[in-house]
């Protein structure tokens, strides 16, 4: 059952539960038809018993009588010294003795009831035998009155033929409805299976590469419609983490062949003798040095992006965030003392690594030093908002437009569309900060600063209790 298709498996249950029902309503069709024919034939068979009664107890009555009730009558008395027989099927003074109903060796009368004529039980027993010759059947009704047994009977020929035709009328039906029902289902389960039939194409074509194809008309009022949304979303998520892989692995490679093609030149610039030259060695070695540091920096930062991304989890423990942001704004004024940085915060513990919250707000604050000019103010910002926590950075630089501050913190984005930093940067700051961020459960935002400048928020979920 499981080897066969989706398409014969719902073909071959609605078949057979039809099947089922049909046959059922069939026999029960035939059951009933034959129990109200044979209870017309013993209706009449209560009329004959009744008029063989009424022919035996006139006076001076014989058997010969009883041919009265007609050829298609049969009728028997047994007494206790001898019995007479008017057989079925009579017509100028013939009949077939192989059509005459075979009866039993004893037949089992009611003994129970009231009593008519000859006082005869009125409450006949009813049987039916097979004919002599096995050709047919006789339904036949018994009485006595004590010793004296009367046996009345009837052919049931035309009720089998009329349920003879009926049974092969229930097959011819039976047949046609389940051919038809065949043909039916077919097409309708292949209208029902085209959506799918159109996301099995629509999935081997991805599979050989082309992420560009889509379900067509995924009616969402349907479930297989439902499925080919859903497969459609998941296409737009997967090209789209191609497209971001595809442009990071290629701003990654840039970045990493501008250090190592310095790398390369100074190590030429050795080959050329600048071993014999203290200048120039100096000069080399402290260029490798310098730029090997930035590739480092730079493997680091792509390392902890992908780790990130893989989920891995970071250390939890509470986390005084207002000491590691004193901490890196003490910092930020050693590194660059003649910008003033305004700190404003308040108690708040956090869950999460200390160490990489300390490395967002370190990033925030390279980033504002890195893009505004020298002296410009820059305002850090703690304090807590319905069981968060805000951070928020900001300065008085050039600012973000609308479309830098939405992809500012996508790995590699330059605002200036520029591939080269004065400052040395890695271009994956702000993208850390956001990782790391969505990592404790909190977000990251940019949004413009009153008056001019950028401001950077980061929102994190306080320690409960």
């Amino acid at each position: 059952m499981r080897r066969l298709s989706l398409r014969a498996r719902l073909l071959l249950g609605v078949v057979v539960l039809a099947a089922l029902g049909l046959v059922v309503a069939d026999a029960v069709t035939y059951r009933e038809l034959r129990s109200y024919l044979v209870g017309q034939v013993d209706t009449t068979l209560q009329q004959d018993h009744l008029d063989a009664l009424t022919i035996l107890s006139r006076p001076g009555a014989s058997c010969n009588d009883l041919r009265a009730l007609g050829p298609d009558v049969f009728a028997r008395v047994e007494t206790a010294s001898q019995s007479c027989t008017q057989p079925f099927g009579r017509q100028f003074g013939e009949h077939d003795e192989t059509a005459q109903p075979k009866l039993p060796g004893e037949i089992p009368i009611q003994t129970h009831g009231g009593h008519g004529p000859l006082g005869f039980a009125t409450e006949l027993t009813y049987l039916t035998v097979p004919a002599t010759g096995g050709g047919g059947q006789f339904r036949l009704a018994a009485s006595h009155d004590g010793n004296v047994v009367l046996v009345v009977g009837r052919s049931l020929d035309d009720v089998n033929s009329i349920l003879h035709r009926l049974f092969l009328t229930e097959l011819f039906v039976t047949l046609a409805v389940l051919g038809a029902l065949v043909a039916l289902g077919l097409w309708v389960v292949q209208l029902g299976l085209r959506p799918l039939r159109r996301i099995e194409l629509t999935a081997q074509a991805i599979t050989a590469g082309d992420l560009s194809q889509r379900v067509a008309d995924a009616d969402p009022q349907t479930e297989v419609g439902r499925v080919g949304s859903a497969l459609n979303t998941m296409l737009d998520h997967i090209e789209a983490s191609d497209r971001r892989l595809r442009r990071f692995v290629a701003d990654a490679s840039h970045e990493l062949r501008t250090p190592l093609s310095a790398v390369r030149a100074y190590a030429e610039l050795f080959g050329r003798g600048a071993s014999a030259r203290p200048a120039d060695l100096e000069r080399s070695m402290s260029g490798i040095t310098r730029e090997a540091e930035r590739m480092s920096l730079l493997v680091d930062d792509l390392l902890l992006l992908a780790r990130l991304d893989e989920g891995r989890p970071l250390e939890r423990e509470p986390v005084d965030l207002a000491s590691v942001v004193g901490e890196a704004v003490d910092a930020a004024r050693v590194v660059d003392p003649g910008r003033p940085i305004e700190l404003s915060s308040e108690p708040a513990t956090v869950t999460g690594d200390g160490a990489r919250l300390r490395q967002v707000l370190d990033n925030l604050l390279a980033n504002a030093r890195a893009h505004t000019p020298e002296g410009t103010p820059v305002s850090v910002d703690l304090h807590r908002v319905d069981g968060r926590v805000e951070l928020t950075v900001a300065d008085s630089g050039p600012g973000l437009t609308e479309e830098q501050a939405a992809r500012v913190f996508e790995r590699f984005y330059r605002a200036d569309s520029s591939r080269t930093r004065s400052s040395g940067g890695t271009g994956l700051g702000l993208s850390i900060v956001a990782a790391v961020t969505e990592a404790h459960g909190g977000t990251a935002e940019a949004r413009p600063t009153p008056g001019g400048g950028a401001t950077f928020v980061v929102t994190l979920p306080l320690v409960v209790g």
